[in-house]
């Protein structure tokens, strides 16, 4: 069994004052060469990686939290705290660092953090700084107490001197005894004093005067202290408002004490923090870190002792599912867990997983689709979050559970579809719940976080079911508005709802390629969303914009010809013209559009927009896109014709008809290498490369101009048809010594003869001769005879 007393956690402060979790794993001191000291060092308690090595120098900061927290800082504003599972552990390790480096053990930091300048100073006299004295705590002795505390503050040295003597004398409790006669006495002055004292000891930024003052003894004499607040016209009721209205409920009975104390105290800290104390400077919040620290590593604690209690959450869901459960009970239990996951934001990956694992083996999901279908808007807002917290975590195991329950249940009822119908129902004008919702869609149908293992593709599997079970919830209001030319509703809750649909339909068409495409092609859903362009609410007509823009910048033929067929930028066009000269942000997301295309030069769509609407839009001088549009299409348009001129050439002239055998071509290569290696060795000059292809280039011209010559004789002459063309006529001479026939055929009433077979030099058939006509076979042949030779073909 591995020994629990070494094993702990690594955290390291992050640049949002945030502690990250570095892993789990057994912490030991010992002495590393490669560091020439002491160190200590953590490995992992799954592979046995190291997490940590870190050599114990004699100048740091060592500091003791909590029994069980170790915190230091390293080079470079590098923040770590190893946080032990047993005291005993935390005991071992503080006693090797005190050992390093001269320290007693009782200490709670061993050194003091010295600041540069008083490094110099007291660079030959270490224990220069003498203590403090502190005054005695009378109400007459105030202004000098405050002066004290006001004093040392800039020196970190001072600063832990004030804390250690605080701590020795038990000055706390001094000072909350005089708050109560000064409050007794409603001494406003001394009360006010005391204000800055209590401040100034928060600045001190030290863990053991925070738990002294966070204690049950005291936790409400330092919120009566902060009360006093000499910038504020009044003195606040923080304590008023802890102990009546803040009551804390226990939803399910909680067994364990130190569970409800470190709740209750949790809470309270929380809530100085961030209503008690003032904002703090950026100085004052860099003093208050430890107070941070406080919080998180309580929070920790919390989530890990309800965890730890089966039969309590066990309670939790079974209340929740049970139909007997009244409405405000439900609230109550579903507030909790709200607050349950809301601290675990605080656990770090290997906890977090662990955490949420646990609730989904409690039937959380289940549980859910209970409280979302609830009247109550405070529960279903409650549910809401409890959504968005374990969806952003572990998609994948929500779409599992989405998955397994469609084999067992109508689509309606279903997780995914009860989102939706209550992201479309949201009764806030302004669709605060609707948004977080689609948020969490968003990251369910989101491809980058779908996993795919060697049975299953989670992609395609999770797609094809929400585009044949959910996507018609999703676009039914879209649809239902859009029947007609125009919006049939046309509020601005409707349009928020629309231009909220339309966002994560664009979402689908950068992602889901093939599954929406088939979708807006089914519905045509593109013409329905482009009806959204008349409506009265700019946003809207814009995110039907931004929709056409979106599937524009896939570049994809499939969607060109759609709209092209469909004639769908007629609505873009016509909001535009009626839009005029104003410059809005419809003016120019449309003239954005319209530059994507002439610039990504998307040629069905360029001729589509010239040939359709260019003499509307001819007039719009202010910006060159429509000209430049123009432009492309004339170059388009050249370009074929050039093409089509290209194609009346004679096929003998034709790349693709006029090529050689790419054995001889190998050949050539060959011979011309040796060549060059011969010239080479013989020292001669070598002929350059261009000066090679500009004479076989050459040769190449001579001999087309050889057959164009030969072909332009031919069809000058007027000669009756060749006797290889009159099927009376006995066989040619064989090929080598044959004239071919240059004159056109004459017509004839009789049937065309059947092409002659010829043997091939050795007897071989299968070659046959075709009238004007030439082949791909080799022309080297052709080339020794003056006269073109009409060249052979294959057989079919």
């Amino acid at each position: 069994m591995a020994d629990t007393r070494r094993r702990v956690k690594l955290y390291a402060l992050n640049e949002d004052r945030q502690w990250d979790d570095r892993g789990t794993g057994h912490v030991s001191s010992s002495y590393v060469e490669r560091l020439k000291g002491m160190s200590l060092l953590v490995r992992a308690e799954s592979d046995g990686s190291l997490l940590l090595e870190s050599k114990i120098q004699p100048d740091t900061a060592y500091q003791k939290q909590q029994e069980t927290l170790i915190v230091w800082s390293e080079a470079d504003n590098v923040d770590l705290a190893l946080s032990f599972q047993e005291k005993a552990g935390c005991d071992e390790i503080w006693e090797k660092i005190c050992q390093v480096q001269g320290k007693d053990p009782s200490c709670d930091i061993t050194q003091d953090i010295v600041e540069e300048s008083e490094e110099e100073k007291f660079e030959d006299m270490p224990d220069a700084a003498p203590p403090i004295e502190l005054p005695p705590c009378e109400l007459s002795k105030l202004d000098e107490i405050s002066e004290v505390f006001n004093s040392v503050l800039p020196s970190p040295i001072r600063r832990e001197k004030l804390a250690n003597a605080i701590e020795y004398e038990g000055y706390i409790k001094k000072i909350v005894d005089l708050f109560h006669m000064c409050e007794d006495l409603e001494n406003f002055e001394g009360l006010h004093q005391l204000y800055e004292i209590y401040k100034s000891i928060f600045l001190l930024n030290k863990n053991a005067l925070f738990e002294v003052m966070f204690s049950d003894e005291f936790i409400f004499d330092t919120v009566g202290i902060l009360e006093y607040d000499p910038s504020k016209p009044e003195k606040a009721s923080h304590r008023d408002y802890l102990r009546n209205s803040a009551s804390f409920k226990e939803v399910i009975p909680i067994s364990n004490e130190e569970l409800r104390q470190k709740i209750h105290q949790t809470y309270r800290v929380q809530y100085i923090q961030d209503v008690v104390l003032p904002t703090p400077s950026v100085f004052e919040e860099n003093m208050l870190s430890t107070l941070s620290s406080f919080i998180f590593f309580n929070k920790i604690e919390i989530v890990s002792m309800i965890q730890d209690d089966e039969k309590f959450l066990t309670e939790l869901f079974a209340q929740l599912t049970d139909e007997a459960t009244d409405d405000n009970r439900r609230r109550e239990l579903v507030n909790f867990l709200k607050e349950f996951c809301t601290f675990s934001q605080t656990l770090q990956p290997q906890a977090k997983e662990s955490f949420f694992k646990t609730l989904s083996n409690l039937g959380i999901l289940p549980a859910l689709e209970v409280i979302l279908s609830m009247d109550d808007p405070e529960v279903r807002q409650a549910c809401t979050d409890i959504i968005m917290y374990i969806v952003e975590y572990s998609p994948s195991m929500v779409r599992e559970f989405i998955m397994q329950e469609a084999n067992q249940q109508d689509d309606d009822i279903l997780l995914v579809n009860l989102i939706i119908e209550q992201m479309i129902c949201d009764p806030d004008p302004e669709l605060g719940n609707a948004l977080q919702l689609s948020g969490v869609l968003r990251i369910l149908i989101d491809p980058e976080n779908m996993m795919a293992t060697a049975n299953k593709t989670e992609k395609t599997e999770f797609l094809s079911f929400f585009y044949k079970n959910c996507m018609h919830v999703l676009t039914a209001p879209l649809l239902a508005n859009t029947t007609e030319d125009k919006p049939s509703k046309d509020d601005y809750v409707t349009a928020q709802l629309l231009s909220l649909i339309l966002e994560l339909l664009a979402f689908c068409v950068e992602h889901h390629t093939y599954h929406i495409r088939n979708y807006i092609f089914n519905k045509d859903l593109l013409r329905r969303i482009l009806v959204l362009m008349k409506s009265s609410h700019g946003h809207l007509a814009l995110s039907a914009l931004r929709f056409v823009r979106k599937i524009i910048s896939l570049k994809e033929e499939f969607y060109n010809r759609y709209i092209i067929k469909g004639n769908l930028l007629k609505p873009i066009v016509d909001a535009f013209l009626t839009n005029g000269q104003r410059y809005n942000l419809l003016n120019s997301a449309t003239l954005e559009l319209f530059e994507f295309i002439r610039v990504e030069d998307i040629k069905s769509l360029v001729a589509y927009v010239v040939e359709t609407f260019y003499e509307q839009l001819k007039d719009v001088d202010y910006v060159n896109t429509f000209k430049g549009l123009k432009l492309r299409y004339e170059q388009h348009m050249d370009r074929q014709n050039v093409k089509s001129s290209l194609d009346s050439v004679p096929s003998i002239l034709r790349n693709h008809r006029y090529r050689r055998d790419a054995r001889s071509l190998d050949e050539e290569e060959e011979i011309w290498f040796e060549q060059d290696e011969e010239e080479m060795e013989d020292g001669e000059a070598v002929v350059p490369v261009t000066d090679m292809l500009k004479n076989k280039m050459d040769e190449e011209l001579d001999h087309i101009s050889k057959i164009i010559d030969g072909k332009r004789a031919r069809e000058s002459e007027n000669k009756p048809p060749s006797p290889l063309k009159n099927p009376t006529r006995s066989p040619s001479p064989p090929p080598p010594t044959r004239k071919f026939n240059t004159s056109p055929p004459a017509a004839s009433t009789s049937p065309p003869a059947s092409p002659e077979v010829k043997t091939n030099n050795g007897g071989i058939t299968g070659l046959v001769d075709y009238p004007d006509e030439d082949s791909d076979e080799d022309e080297d042949d052709d080339r020794n005879s003056s006269i073109p030779a009409k060249r052979p073909r294959l057989a079919t």
